[in-house]
């Protein structure tokens, strides 16, 4: 990819987020916070995000994807779709109720099984 982003991959871009993030409300809608539970819509879209991700740049490197396609794919689409933010806030929320210790195991789950799917789908198709 060059320094510049041609029109037509930048509004691929948008498009592939909003998809993304159209579809992550859709499973956080699908899989609300439940008292007593995790965030299981988030923790599942930023799995899922994660998982793509990696296959995606494994996939790139064996020159299997473009530099645009890659971009489209990995930061529009899995960006859209992954959230760091809701997280947070999820988490924050979750200490702030009291619930310190779901909080700490959101932390830990959602950061290991979103390293190791992207890890695990990397190395699968790498």
């Amino acid at each position: 990819m060059s320094g510049t982003l041609p029109p037509l991959v930048a509004l691929s871009v948008l498009v592939a987020g909003a998809t993304g993030a159209v579809l992550r409300y859709a499973l956080s809608r699908a899989f609300p916070v439940r008292p007593g539970h995790l965030p299981g819509g988030i923790l599942i879209v930023n799995v899922l995000g994660s998982a793509l991700a990696g296959a995606l740049i494994g996939l790139a490197e064996r020159a299997e994807l473009t530099g645009d396609l890659r971009l489209i794919l990995v930061t529009g689409f899995c960006g859209g779709l992954t959230t760091f933010s809701t997280w947070s806030v999820e988490t924050i929320e979750l200490f702030d109720g009291g619930r310190w210790r779901a909080a700490i195991l959101n932390v830990f789950v959602t950061l290991a099984l979103g390293l190791g799917a992207a890890a695990a789908a990397y190395l699968a198709v790498r």
